[in-house]
């Protein structure tokens, strides 16, 4: 039988790994795992094994391994990673896609029981029906003020009631009647905090958007480059269009009221010197518009079923 390692031992050997992961992957999801129990985080390593590694460990030897990696081997955008080490957190390193991954990760979330002094991560609302329970259990109910009623021998919830709410501490009353009533409220697994991609650090919020979000947002950003040019009469290329438009507006405005004159304008002063042009100028188009009813119509007419042929016409009738 093999001697076990020795404390020291493991910790060169975890250094030793995670030196390893650093360089071989540049995306790294860092998740919370608060209530995660062993079995639990033995699933989400199979289940992502592959493509990802699931790495956890202490806080403080994980800062240390990587600043004397990056202090090793130059690459100083991984020490981006060591203000996201707080709290009871696990490093997913992946060479996958970081939605699906981060999908995937959800996916193995377990019930738990309301145990007495966790803070709620949800509302925990008791739904109304009968509850199984005997008559003698209604202290229960009557200590959190839930109304009942007795039914067939059995205590009954009348309405929904909301034991807890997010952020509260569960209480051992609480506690007592959920696990009486069999209610898992609270389910647990890693949740993706941050997402670390070649040095970038951002939320996992982001890996949600669509390209349809990108192009609006890109769309807003050029309407507020536009607006902002506009207003400072500094030209940029989003807002160069509208700066043409408005000076020919300009230049246009100047030549309808002086002698000066260019072609384009020219055809505007002959109009405005005779605004009948406008009517004979629209008068084709109207005629065009109105021409066009009367044909669509007797093409519907054209297009009507011919009538049926008469018994008559076939030579005999149906009494014959």
């Amino acid at each position: 039988m093999a001697p076990k390692a020795t404390k020291a031992e493991k910790k060169i050997a975890y250094d030793s790994k995670m030196c390893q992961l650093l360089d071989d992957y540049t995306q790294v999801l860092v998740a919370a795992a608060d209530n995660v129990g062993s079995n639990q985080l033995q699933n989400i390593r199979k289940g992502l094994r592959g493509d990802s590694v699931v790495l956890m460990g202490k806080n403080t030897m994980m800062k240390r391994t990587i600043r004397v990696h990056a202090e090793k081997s130059g690459n100083q955008t991984i020490l981006n990673l060591i203000p996201l080490l707080v709290g009871n957190v696990g490093l997913i390193f992946t060479k996958g896609d970081l939605k699906e991954v981060s999908e995937e990760v959800a996916k193995y979330k377990v019930g738990a029981p309301a145990r007495v002094g966790l803070v709620a991560p949800v509302d925990v609302v008791v739904p109304p029906g009968n509850t199984g329970l005997d008559p003698s259990q209604t202290s229960f109910f009557q200590v959190l003020n839930i109304p009942t009623k007795i039914n067939k021998g059995t205590v009954e919830i009348i309405t929904p009631v909301e034991l807890i709410k997010k952020g509260e501490k569960v209480g051992s009353s609480e506690a007592a009647l959920l696990a009486k009533l069999g209610i898992r409220p609270f389910s647990y697994g890693l949740v993706v905090l941050t997402v670390y991609d070649n040095g970038s650090v951002f939320s996992p919020e982001v890996l949600d958007l669509t390209e349809d979000d990108l192009i609006e947002k890109f769309a807003m950003g050029v309407s507020m480059v536009t607006s902002l040019s506009l207003a400072l009469s500094y030209p940029t290329l989003a807002a160069a269009p509208h700066m043409f438009t408005n000076a020919y507006k300009n230049v246009l405005a100047i030549a309808v009221e002086t002698d000066y004159s260019f072609p384009l304008a020219d055809k505007v002063k002959e109009y405005l010197e005779d605004p009948s042009k406008f009517a004979v100028a629209a008068a084709p188009a109207a005629a065009a518009a109105s021409g066009a009813a009367p044909a669509a119509a007797k093409e519907e007419e054209k297009k009507e079923e011919p009538a049926e042929e008469s018994d008559d016409d076939l030579g005999f009738s149906l009494f014959d």
